[in-house]
Parts: C-alpha cells; structure tokens; sequence
C-alpha cells in the first residue's frame, strides 16, 4: 500500500497572541495537537472539528504556554505525550525525543530536528513528505524566537537548518507577532521588495487574518534573521529587536 502523506492542519488563535495547531493524518485520522497552550480550548476546537480523537501531544519545548495543558487533555483524552526532555520539568511527559528521532503520526513520519536557541532543548517536527513543519518559537514570519536560554550562535545554526529544507516547505509558527516583526524588518532592509511584503501582512492583519503559515521560500527572502548572513551580524539583529520600539 502506498502510504498516504496528505495532513490536515487546523490553526486557531488562543491566550494572548498564541496559535494552537491539530494535525490529522488523513489516512487514518489520527491526529496531534502541537504544544498544548489552552486545554479548553484545545478541546473545544476538536469538539467543533468532528475529528473525534486526538492521539498524539507534540511539544516543542518547556515554556507553560507549550506545555500547561498537557494534563488536562490527556486526562480528556487519553493521548500521548512526545516532547524534548526538559518539558518535564513543568508538565507530563510520556516519550522523550531528540534529534534524528521520528514520531508516526499514523501513516505521517514526523522527524525530529533539536533547535536549541529559545530554549537549549527546542525541538521541530518535520513532515518531510508532505512539506509542512511545526517550529514552536524558533522561526516565526519575519521573526524568530528570543534567546532566553541559548546563543546566538546556536539560534542562527537552528535557523540555518531550517533555512536549507525546499524553498516550499509549510512553516506553522505558534504566535502572531508578524506585524511588529515586519516594522523591525522595514528597519534593517530598505529594497522595495520588502516594504511591499510588509505592506501585505499589515493589511492582512488590519483585516483580521493569520499570518501563520509562511514559506521557507518566503522567509529565506525576507526574514532579517535569516538574511543576516552569519552568526556575528544575527546577533547583532536580534539584539536590535530586543529592544526596537518601532
């Protein structure tokens, strides 16, 4: 039998600015939520859905608005959890991954790239077949996450790594910060090409739309972090935004 590599994705905001994100492999309907930063929400969302089962908890790394609903919804509903091994330091956690890891999502192989940066134990999941992965807080529209815990030298080889999957590949962030991270981006890049992409996400978000998902291509292009062009120069730019008021 040929496998089956087509993957529904459902994005919807929750908390303040977060995304919660159910995958389902459509041969065989079993589904994931990555992260888990709303149970009820969660919940709801899959109540709404119809899909009638959630199999799999994907976390990407410890922050509690990744993890805080573990408990709750494996309580619900009796799903695994899968994660880095620093998740369980502040929620349940049933299988450790690192790097070079898979996780069948039925008939979908998700590998597992670690990310260090945000935090030292971030990781990705990658459907490599189906050209869509789940980056937590690494890489988001014109952004990437703050290094709370890594250096800028292991966030920019993160970053790097991602920068080298095909132009195509899907990338679900899991927060909308896209409008401010493109009046950054205006800052450091002035070609005509890059005011245009900016103006297109303030309009998007004027008129209450998602900017999540992007494109490797897409972000290759016009992402500052990824444009940087060596660790030296990302970590000037991240300093940059650490503190830009624009």
């Amino acid at each position: 039998m040929t496998p089956n590599h087509s993957l529904s994705v459902h994005l919807f905001p929750c908390l303040s600015d977060n995304y919660g994100i159910l995958v389902r492999d459509d041969a065989t309907g079993m589904v994931a939520t990555v992260d888990t930063p709303d149970a009820d929400r969660i919940l709801a969302e899959l109540e709404t859905l119809g899909w009638g089962r959630l199999d799999l908890i994907l976390n990407t790394h410890w922050h509690p608005d990744h993890t805080q609903g573990n408990a709750a919804i494996k309580a619900a509903t009796g799903c695994r959890i899968v994660g880095p091994a620093e998740v369980a330091r502040v929620a349940p956690l049933d299988q450790v991954v690192a790097d070079g890891a898979v996780v069948d999502l039925g008939q979908t192989p998700l590998a597992v790239t670690e990310a260090p940066g945000h935090t030292l134990g971030h990781i990705v999941y990658r459907a490599i077949a189906a050209g869509q992965a789940f980056v937590g807080d690494v890489l988001f529209p014109l952004g990437c996450g703050r290094l709370f815990e890594g250096t800028p030298e292991q966030m920019w080889d993160s970053l790097s790594a991602i920068a080298a999957w095909p132009d195509q590949t899907v990338i679900w962030s899991a927060h909308e910060y896209t409008a401010a991270n493109a009046r950054f981006a205006l800052s450091v890049d002035d070609r005509p090409e890059m005011a245009a992409h900016a103006r297109s996400i303030f309009e998007a978000r004027e008129r209450g739309e998602a900017t999540v998902p992007t494109t490797v291509g897409i972000e290759r292009a016009f992402n500052p972090f990824l444009t940087a062009g060596d660790a030296a120069t990302f970590a000037a730019r991240r300093a940059a935004k650490d503190g830009f008021k624009g």
